[in-house]
């Protein structure tokens, strides 16, 4: 057995053989210069899967929102975001430090924030208040546990940005395990948007990457945003090649991802300290709210990997992510893991 099963998130997974044999064989440009033909293929297909005109490579999902956020904003206005949302709370605050801009945080049900409150905290621009010019949402929400967002709300905050002249952007870096759990196509949610992002360095497996997809003359000025945040790259095409490996070979398996994650939080959700409801694992994170008399946060997670276990403490409680590098002897392993800490 391997030293560790890590549930530490989907971000740990390694390039599959056909991947790091693509790298190696890739045909490669200067991406900066605008010659590289598989970074070309890559942004075409991304493009074309999303249903939008164009689209970029960037070294991050990070980098990809913080350019969508300036490229539709601008200093002094107002972007409304969910209160959990990785945007907010996990991207070093490039909202107001690259955009120079105000977050609305506001509340949601699992991700989803209710139309009605977003439009109710649209703002107009006076002497005293800034303008709103941005929503952004996330699916799968990360935060709510890999929460998927329902078709429904896309089609409400649409509404309510057209009403008001606004951009809307998605924060997708999972957005192909939104489309896996509920059978909606990745383009049904973009179309209702005005900007994606997407990872290819997660459940995806892809070592490094995320994609920006949107109208052709946004996307030419995301280009050069990306170039003034040092993203520029050059043969990147030896990345670009796992890309496409990641769009047209790794989709389907993350119904893999979902079912083991589902499996093992219905094994753990009953033993003491746990507090989690399996029926709402929909895709391949588990977040549970822990509350023992012996045992600390921290000792869980130490206590754990001392057993081969590597997960995370996050927001009160402990995250689990499962991946492609995650098997069922892994998920049969951290079952016993719990059981043997918390059972006893």
């Amino acid at each position: 057995m391997k030293p560790f099963s890590d549930f530490r998130s989907d971000t740990v997974t390694r390039p599959t053989e056909e991947m790091r044999r693509a790298m190696m064989e890739a045909e490669v440009g200067d991406d900066v210069l605008g010659d590289d033909p598989t970074v070309q293929k890559l942004e075409e297909l991304a493009a074309s899967i999303m249903g939008k005109e164009a689209g970029l490579f960037v070294p991050s999902g990070t980098m990809g929102n913080s350019i969508a956020v300036k490229m539709w904003t601008r200093e002094l206005e107002e972007v409304i975001v969910e209160e959990k949302s990785h945007i907010y709370n996990m991207e070093s605050t490039h909202l107001t430090f690259i955009s120079r801009v105000t977050p609305r945080p506001l509340p949601s049900r699992r991700g989803a924030m209710d139309p009605e409150l977003v439009r109710r905290h649209v703002r107009l621009p006076s002497v005293h208040t800034p303008r709103t010019s941005l929503i952004c949402l996330e699916n799968t929400h990360n935060n709510w546990g890999g929460a998927v967002l329902p078709l429904e709300n896309f089609v409400a905050i649409r509404k309510i940005a057209d009403e008001f002249g606004l951009k809307v952007h998605l924060d997708g870096a999972r957005i192909f395990n939104a489309s896996q759990a509920s059978g909606v196509p990745v383009k049904e949610y973009a179309k209702y948007c005005d900007s994606v992002m997407f990872c290819l360095s997660k459940g995806l497996s892809s070592p490094v990457g995320s994609m920006l997809v949107s109208d052709r003359l946004t996307i030419d000025y995301a280009r050069r945003l990306r170039k003034a945040l040092g993203g520029g790259l050059r043969q990147v095409g030896v990345l670009a090649a796992c890309g496409l490996i990641s769009l047209t070979k790794m989709v389907d398996r993350l119904k893999d991802d979902h079912t083991r994650a589902r499996r093992l939080a219905q094994a753990i959700y009953d033993l003491p300290g746990i507090t989690l409801n399996p029926e709402e694992v929909e895709t391949n994170i588990i977040i549970f709210y822990f509350n023992h008399p012996r045992l600390s946060i921290p000792e869980l997670v130490n206590r754990l990997k001392e057993k081969g276990v590597l997960c995370l403490a996050v927001f009160g409680g402990v995250r689990l992510v499962t991946h492609k590098d995650v098997d069922d002897e892994d998920v049969d392993r951290a079952i016993r893991a719990f059981r043997e800490i918390l059972a006893t």
